[in-house]
């Protein structure tokens, strides 16, 4: 049994980082209104001694939020954090959510299995809904990123000349992609036909190189070749 969002009806068992008391206190009564079961912390040491705890008792959450800038320093504390996390535990799905866009350590979070990774920006989620409903997706193991985000991290693609055998309409479909658009979804924002979507997504696995593997998500290697990684 799912909810409205998607989560499973039991709710999810997330552990947020944010440094800001009021938006930390917000988010953990939003969540728990949806019943969710939060545990917040306020900055990226206690995010990380808070997992390796779940951890060492089997029990890691269904997904972790995190602020990017935290203390001590405020410049990429939680993103560093979390980055560390991915690395011990490659299945536990992460969710930035902050002001930045900071496109070196984002690169290295979608590095591999970018699978169960999402990036939105906080100035730009006007609808609690929407939030929750990128949460489950994260939970889910979908990768859910900020239309803003993928093209800052394209931009700074773009200038490896390898990658722009893409033409402009590839990129442009690439992008929905990457924002975990269905065929159907990019169709109805290009306002172009399934056919021509799916044409436009064979050849960009074709242009970069992704030979056809049922094992592989191949939507989400076709974002992460593009991005270099």
């Amino acid at each position: 049994m799912t909810g409205p969002d998607g989560t499973p009806s039991g709710g999810l068992r997330v552990v947020l980082a944010e440094d800001s008391g009021i938006l930390r206190d917000g988010l953990v009564a939003l969540l728990a209104r949806r019943g969710h079961e939060v545990t917040a912390v306020p900055d990226g040491e206690s995010l990380e001694r808070e997992v390796l705890h779940l951890a060492s008792e089997s029990s890691l959450p269904d997904v972790v939020v995190a602020d990017i800038r935290m203390p001590p320093t405020f410049t990429d504390e939680g993103l560093r954090t979390v980055v560390a996390l991915r690395e011990q535990f490659p299945e536990l799905p992460v969710l930035l959510f902050s002001q930045y866009v900071e496109t070196r350590y984002a690169g290295v979070l979608l590095q591999g299995d970018a699978r169960g990774v999402g990036y939105l920006l906080k100035d730009r989620v006007v609808d609690v809904g929407e939030f929750a409903q990128a949460l489950g997706r994260v939970a889910r193991g979908e990768t859910v990123l900020d239309p803003e985000v993928v093209s800052q991290l394209m931009g700074a693609a773009d200038r490896d000349v390898g990658r722009g055998r893409l033409s402009g309409r590839e990129r442009e479909v690439l992008g929905l992609v990457a924002q975990g658009r269905s065929n159907a979804g990019i169709a109805e924002q290009l306002f172009l036909s399934q056919g021509a979507v799916e044409k436009n997504v064979a050849a960009i696995f074709q242009k970069l190189d992704l030979p056809y593997d049922a094992a592989d998500n191949r939507r989400v290697l076709a974002v992460l070749r593009y991005l270099g990684n």
